[in-house]
């Protein structure tokens, strides 16, 4: 779990480190909330799906991979809670209860549980380029069984007619997003540790130290 932000200063030959606590971690989370707010606007509606494809699971996969665990789901919490009570934060700046109840509320809902997952993964693999996009195929699978299994019963549909509109269409882009996520979220969490700008060092496993 990040912690703090250690930020280094150096005087009259001395170095100091300021530690930033919890309230930092809060301030994270809800910029994380905020990215997945705004990539879920972009949004392509599909035909033959009451499912579009959006940006919401791209922008998961990479809060998970940057924050990890418990920040990254926290992230997913505060975006889930926000849409629920109205904001329009949702795909097409939609907001409120309606909406996580409706045909695709499985997969927002799948959100919270895909990043505990992923989160998870990645705790005991480590973060690696291999290893994120393993955990983002996984949370794509996670995500979309809980939309197909949520708009067969919204929608009072067969599996088969389930599958096709809410699965199907999106397993090639969502590899594509999962590899997307993967690469750039390692790329990112990296840059941000160089940069002692945070510090994951209470969790890092031996994969991540070398």
């Amino acid at each position: 779990m990040l912690t703090y932000l250690h930020l280094e200063l150096t005087h009259k030959g001395r170095q100091f480190r300021l530690k930033k606590s919890s309230t930092y971690n809060y301030v994270l989370a809800a910029f994380g909330a905020a990215i997945i707010a705004v990539l879920a606007q972009v949004s392509i509606p599909l035909p033959f799906s009451p499912v579009p494809i959006t940006g919401q699971t791209l922008a998961v996969g990479l809060i998970v991979t940057i924050l990890g665990t418990r920040l990254g789901t926290f992230s997913v919490l505060i975006y889930i809670l926000l849409g629920a009570v109205g904001l329009p934060v949702f795909s097409g700046m939609s907001g409120g209860f309606a909406i996580l109840v409706g045909p695709t509320g499985g997969y927002i809902v799948g959100f919270l549980v895909t990043a505990v997952i992923m989160g998870l993964y990645l705790d005991k693999f480590g973060i690696t380029i291999f290893h994120a996009i393993i955990a983002n195929l996984i949370g794509m699978v996670v995500t979309l069984a809980f939309g197909t299994a949520w708009l067969k019963v919204a929608a009072d549909l067969s599996w088969t007619a389930a599958f096709m509109g809410g699965v199907a269409p999106f397993i090639v882009v969502g590899i594509l997003k999962a590899v997307l996520a993967a690469w750039v979220g390692v790329t990112v969490r990296r840059r941000l540790e160089s940069a002692h700008l945070i510090s994951f060092s209470g969790l890092q496993t031996p994969a991540e130290r070398n």
